[in-house]
Parts: structure tokens; C-alpha cells; sequence
């Protein structure tokens, strides 16, 4: 018996976005980490912490929810509180 080809087509791309639609379900929504009013300083540990990953990793601006100066300001903060050893880099341990 003949396979139509247009069959397996729709078959195909009927997994496909199946698939798609299941990753977009596993994303959890993240709060921003910064408001329009946020004071970035490098000693403020508690919102360094929030704007990384526990791999040591600085979240993007989609997930702080920070303008373009404040993202620059927010990433000199981290590497100069890393520099001082304020904020742990890559670290398994509990955050402070």
C-alpha cells in the first residue's frame, strides 16, 4: 500500500509542535529582580545573589527585568563583589 507523502508531513509536524508546546509549558515565570527605582551597589549582597545562578552565572535582562544601564551597572556590581569575595562564584553552598 502507498505511504501519501502529505500524510507523514502533517504527522511530522503534529509531534513537532506537540514537542514545542511542552517546552513552553515547563518554564516557570521568574519575578524581576529589579524595579525601575532599584539602587545597585556592589555591597548589597542580597540582590547580587538574586540576579545569579547558582552556577555563578549573571541572569539576562529578560529575566531581571533591568533596563540596558541598569544591566551594565548590575554586572560590574557582581564582578566587583566577586572580586572582593563578597559573593561566592560558582558556589553549591547555602547563599548567605
Amino acid at each position: 500500500m502507498p505511504v501519501n507523502k502529505r500524510s507523514l508531513d502533517k504527522e511530522r509536524k503534529k509531534k513537532f509542535d506537540k514537542k514545542k508546546l511542552e517546552r513552553r509549558a515547563r518554564r516557570t515565570p521568574i519575578k524581576p529582580v529589579l524595579t525601575p527605582d532599584t539602587i545597585i551597589d556592589y555591597k548589597n549582597v542580597e540582590l547580587l545573589h538574586r540576579a545569579v545562578t547558582p552556577n555563578g552565572r549573571i541572569l539576562s535582562r529578560r529575566f531581571t527585568g533591568a533596563t540596558t544601564k541598569q544591566q551594565r551597572e548590575l554586572t560590574r556590581a557582581i564582578k566587583k563583589a566577586v572580586f572582593l569575595a563578597l559573593v561566592p562564584v560558582g558556589s553549591s553552598r547555602k547563599r548567605f
